[in-house]
């Protein structure tokens, strides 16, 4: 049972580390970066950087998802309360991170989408990225705290 959590905790921790990368990329660099750019091209770079993070990033965000649920589940099994608690903690983080992405993050990534495809800008550019930069500490935070969670399981694993 121990080759099995682990397993499921490494895989959690590596979905769970990619998208704890693009978050700590956006909240250090690229939400100042923004700021030193002209609306015009802010709405351009922003919205085709939504466009391919919304194709690409599903996948590692879902699977951290499910190997942070089978983590918990085979460690609560094997009997190991601390390492299932921790595995479980860092599901919770996630979960809260796709509540806040999803009614916060997703609905202003749909709007630079659309207007980057249609080639133009947004008047309240500024302000629907203040609103979205307004939760990207909080999810970097999120998902950094569910990564050490997850290197956690992988620690107290059979213990």
């Amino acid at each position: 049972m121990i080759v099995l959590t682990v397993a499921f905790a490494i895989v959690a921790a590596v979905c769970t580390a990619v998208i704890f990368g693009t978050d700590a990329l956006a909240s250090l660099v690229l939400r100042p970066a923004y700021a030193e750019i002209d609306d015009r091209a802010m709405v351009q770079i922003v919205g085709r950087t939504h466009r391919l993070g919304g194709q690409r990033l599903p996948v590692p965000g879902a699977l951290s998802i499910v190997a942070a649920a089978l983590t918990t589940l085979s460690a609560l099994i094997a009997g190991w309360l601390a390492a299932g608690l921790a595995a479980a903690a860092g599901l919770v983080l996630l979960l809260v991170w796709v509540v806040i992405f999803n009614r916060v993050s997703l609905p202003i990534n749909k709007v630079f989408i659309a207007a980057s495809g249609a080639g133009g800008t947004l008047d309240d550019a500024r302000s629907l990225q203040a609103r979205w930069d307004s939760v990207i500490i909080a999810r970097t935070i999120l998902q950094g705290t569910a990564l050490v969670a997850f290197c956690l399981v992988i620690a107290l694993a059979g213990r």
